[in-house]
């Protein structure tokens, strides 16, 4: 056999390979972030719920849902553990980016007010009055108005 009949087959291997080789990384990293996981820390599982771990045994969570409500999940359940800061933010709606307070005026007279800058050019007059009256000069030499043909 001729290596031009056996390129196909080694193409199709070494993509099988790689594609294998990849999904096991994927499989390792998933694992190695759920055996990082402690009481405490919050998770968010494959179906989009957002929980406190509480308890971690050999293949199941113990996971506080809401307060006093519990649910025991299988580890392969768990699609991520989050930073406390990002678990906050999401669930608690905490935006740690917003410390500083916030000023709301009285009244809405402030937020009407327009600044005009006064080297503000002067704004084009984007209306097209010349071609309307040309259009208009049109109609009157026909003797006809806007959509009207010659029926016959």
């Amino acid at each position: 056999m001729s290596i031009v009949t056996l390129l196909p087959f080694i193409v199709l291997i070494g993509a099988m390979f790689l594609m294998t080789r990849s999904a096991k990384k994927k499989q390792q990293a998933a694992a190695q972030m759920r055996d990082e996981m402690q009481p405490g820390t919050g998770v968010r599982t494959i179906g989009g719920m957002y929980a406190t771990v509480k308890e971690i045994g050999d293949e199941t969570v113990l996971l506080e849902v809401a307060p006093g409500v519990h649910a025991v999940y299988a580890k392969n359940a768990i699609g991520a553990v989050l930073q406390d800061s990002e678990y906050n933010r999401i669930v608690h709606g905490d935006d740690p980016e917003s410390d500083t307070d916030t000023v709301v005026p009285d009244d809405a007279s402030s937020l009407t007010e327009t600044a005009e800058p006064e080297d503000e050019a002067p704004k084009a007059d984007l209306t097209k009055k010349a071609d309307a009256a040309e259009a208009a000069s049109e109609g009157q030499k026909d003797g006809k108005a806007d959509g009207e043909a010659d029926a016959k």
